[in-house]
C-alpha cells in the first residue's frame, strides 16, 4: 500500500506539522514510533517490508491522531529507492525535521555455523539500510540547518549477544555509524542520537520461549521485559525540541540490565 496524504490534507489556515520519516513502521518498536510521533503532532512517512495488512493498521491508527500519513513498501538497503522515498514524501509532506531508522531483522545462529547470506543480509538491512536513510535524508536537513536523527541499535551492538554475530556486528556499526555523524553535522544544527533497546517485547521477540524469557528477566535488574511504546518514549523526546542539546548519545532502554 501507498497512501494518499492528500484526504488527510489540513485546512489552508491550520499551522504546519512537523515531518518525521520512519523505516521498519509497521510493526514493534517502529509502529510504537510511527503512532507516538502522530500523536506529538508529527504527518509521518513510514516505510515497510512486507506486511501491507498490519502497514494499514498503523497508517489508520495514527491518522486517528490528526496525522498525514503515507505508507511505503520498500528494501531499505536500495540506495535508489530509498532517495526516491525521502524525496517523494519531502514533496508530499513537506520538509522532513525527524528521522528514525528501525528497519531490522534477525538471522540467528552461531558464527562458526553461520552463513554468508545470512551475515551479508541483516548487515544489508540492519546498517546499510540505516547508512543509505540518514545519507539521503541529512542532506536536506543541511540546507534547513535543522533536524534531528534517532537511529535504532541494540544493546547487543553495545555487548554482543551468543548466537547474533551479524546482528551484533550490525548494531554496533549503526552506534559508530551515527556518533560519526552527528560529529559531522553539529555545526549545521542538525543531531543524531542512539536509541538502544534491551529486552522488548514485539513480534521479533515473541517466538522466544518461556525458559529463554525468564532467564532474560533474571538479568534485567527492573524485573521485566519493556515495551515498544517505552522505547517510542525516548525516541520522541530525542526528536523533540526537549533535547536540543543532545547528540552523540548512546541511550540505553534496557531496564537497567547493562549496569
Amino acid at each position: 500500500m501507498t497512501s494518499d496524504p492528500d484526504r488527510d490534507r489540513p485546512a489552508d489556515d491550520a499551522p504546519a506539522r512537523p515531518v518525521a520519516l520512519v523505516t521498519g513502521g509497521s510493526r514493534g518498536i517502529g509502529r510504537a514510533v510511527v503512532t507516538r510521533l502522530a500523536a506529538d503532532g508529527y504527518d509521518v512517512a513510514f516505510c515497510y517490508r512486507s506486511r501491507s495488512e498490519a502497514a494499514q493498521s498503523c497508517a489508520d491508527a495514527s491518522r486517528a491522531a490528526g496525522a498525514r500519513i503515507t505508507a511505503t513498501p520498500l528494501d531499505v538497503s536500495d540506495s535508489d529507492a530509498v532517495r526516491d522515498w525521502v524525496e517523494s514524501t519531502e514533496r508530499q509532506l513537506g520538509p522532513i525535521s525527524a528521522v528514525v531508522t528501525s528497519a531490522g531483522i534477525v538471522r540467528d545462529s552461531p558464527l562458526i555455523r553461520m552463513s554468508e547470506s545470512d551475515w551479508h543480509t541483516v548487515m544489508n538491512v540492519n546498517l546499510s539500510g540505516a547508512f543509505a536513510v540518514c545519507r539521503a535524508a541529512a542532506f536536506p536537513m543541511l540546507k534547513r540547518r535543522s533536524g534531528s536523527i534517532v537511529t535504532i541499535s541494540s544493546i547487543s551492538g553495545i555487548h554482543g549477544n551468543v548466537g547474533q554475530a551479524n546482528y551484533s556486528a550490525a548494531k554496533a556499526g549503526v552506534i559508530g555509524m551515527t556518533k560519526a555523524l552527528a560529529k559531522e553535522v553539529a555545526r549545521f544544527g542538525v543531531r543524531a542520537n542512539v536509541v538502544a533497546p534491551g529486552f522488548i517485547d514485539t513480534d521479533m521477540t515473541a517466538s522466544l520461549d518461556g525458559e529463554v524469557r525468564e532467564s532474560a528477566v533474571r538479568r534485567i535488574p527492573l524485573g521485566r521485559w519493556g515495551t515498544a511504546e517505552e522505547v517510542a518514549e525516548m525516541v520522541s523526546f530525542l526528536v523533540s525540541p526537549r533535547s536540543a542539546y543532545v547528540t552523540a548519545g548512546v541511550f540505553r532502554v534496557d531496564g537497567g540490565m547493562s549496569l
